[in-house]
C-alpha cells in the first residue's frame, strides 16, 4: 500500500489510563505521612493516549490502538475523539475496570502509582492487529510499551509487512532494559525514545553523548534521548546531536516525554531534517509542562512555530563508521 493512499498519518499503540494528578505539596512525605496537594486534575494519560492527541493538535490523521474497561472507558474515548484522535482503534475489556495512575507531580520530577487494570489484555490486541495488518491504515506505528521480547520480533516483522515505519518509547520497565535482546530490537527501529536513566540501564553508561555511542556501536540507527531539564541528544546515522533546553516555568513534568515523542514523529513525518525534528521536539516537551497533565498544555502549531528559533542546537561528533 503507497503511503498517500493511507488513512492515517500515525497509529499510536499502548497503555490508557485515567491520570489522577496532584501537584503543589509544600513536602514530601515519609511512610505514615500526610502531605495535601494545592492543584488536582484528572486527565487522559498514558504515553499512547498523549502522544496520539499532541500529534493530533499539530494537525496529523493519528489513530489509537489500546484497551479501555466498561466502567470509565466511554470517558477516555470521548476525550481522545474530542482531540481529534480516531478512537476506533480501542476496545473494551469487560472483565477489567480501566487502567489508572496516581501521578504526585513537582516542577522538576514526579512519582507515579499505577493499576494496570484492561491493559493486560492490550500485548494480545496488539499482536492480532499485526497479524491481521489492521494496522497498514498508517504511514508510521509508534509503540508506547515494553513489547513482549519473546513476540517482539514477529511482531516488528509484521509491522514491516504492513509498509509502516517504526518508533518505540517503553518507559520504565527494567527487566526490558536491561534484557540483553532489547539492544537487538533497538537496531530494527526507525526511531527510539528512550530517556537518560532508561539508556543508562541497557547501555551501562552516565553520560549521555556515551550512551548514545553505545547505541550507535550496537547497530542503533536513531536514538533520540530525552534529557529533562538540560536538553536532549540524539543520535541520527552516525551523528550526535545536542539540543539546549528550551526555557520554560515547569508545573508538571507529567508526560513530557510523550510529547518530545509527539514534536519528533511529526517533524519526521513532515519531512524535516533531524535537527529540526530534534527541536520540534524538544519544544513540545517544554511546553507540555506548563499546566497538570501530558495533553493540556501541547503547543498549538501555531505556538510551536512563534518558539521555533528559541532552541539551539550543538553537534558534538561524528562517529565512525
Amino acid at each position: 500500500m503507497k503511503a498517500a493512499a493511507k488513512k492515517l498519518d500515525v497509529m499510536v499503540a499502548g497503555d490508557l489510563f485515567a491520570d489522577i494528578i496532584m501537584s503543589g505539596f509544600s513536602f514530601w512525605p515519609q511512610p505514615g505521612q500526610e502531605a495535601v496537594a494545592e492543584n488536582f486534575c484528572r486527565e487522559i494519560g498514558g504515553g499512547a493516549a498523549i502522544t496520539a492527541c499532541g500529534l493530533a493538535k499539530l494537525g496529523l490523521r493519528v489513530g489509537v490502538l489500546g484497551v479501555v474497561g466498561s466502567d470509565i472507558g466511554s470517558w477516555v474515548v470521548d476525550g481522545l475523539r474530542e482531540c481529534g484522535v480516531d478512537a476506533s482503534g480501542i476496545c473494551c475489556d469487560v472483565h477489567r475496570p480501566t487502567a489508572f495512575t496516581v501521578a504526585v507531580s513537582g516542577p522538576e520530577d514526579r512519582a507515579f502509582f499505577t493499576y494496570l487494570g484492561a491493559n493486560a489484555k492490550f500485548p494480545e490486541l496488539l499482536m492480532e492487529a499485526a497479524t491481521r495488518r489492521l494496522l497498514s491504515q498508517a504511514r508510521h506505528v509508534h509503540l508506547a510499551c515494553a513489547p513482549d521480547l519473546e513476540a517482539a520480533p514477529e511482531l516488528f516483522e509484521s509491522l514491516r509487512m504492513n509498509d509502516c515505519s517504526l518508533s518505540l518509547d517503553v518507559g520504565w520497565h527494567e527487566s526490558w532494559l536491561s534484557d540483553p535482546r532489547a539492544m537487538a530490537l533497538v537496531r530494527e527501529l526507525d526511531i527510539f525514545f528512550p530517556n537518560e536513566r532508561e539508556a543508562a540501564c541497557m547501555t551501562g553508561e552516565t553520560d549521555p553523548a556515551a550512551m548514545l555511542a553505545a547505541y550507535a556501536g550496537s547497530g542503533a540507527r536513531a536514538v533520540a534521548l530525552k534529557l529533562g531539564a538540560r536538553g536532549a541528544g540524539l543520535l541520527w546515522r552516525g551523528k550526535i546531536i545536542f539540543a539546549d533546553p528550551y526555557p520554560v516555568e515547569p508545573v508538571d513534568t507529567t508526560g513530557a516525554g510523550d510529547s518530545f515523542n509527539a514534536g519528533f514523529l511529526y517533524g519526521l513525518l513532515q519531512g524535516e531534517d533531524p535537527e529540526t525534528c530534534l527541536r520540534i521536539a524538544t519544544i513540545c516537551g517544554a511546553l507540555s509542562t506548563e499546566a497538570l497533565g501530558g495533553i493540556s498544555s501541547f503547543p498549538s502549531l501555531e505556538k510551536l512555530q512563534e518558539a521555533g528559533a528559541k532552541t539551539n542546537l550543538r553537534t558534538e561528533l561524528w562517529l565512525e563508521k
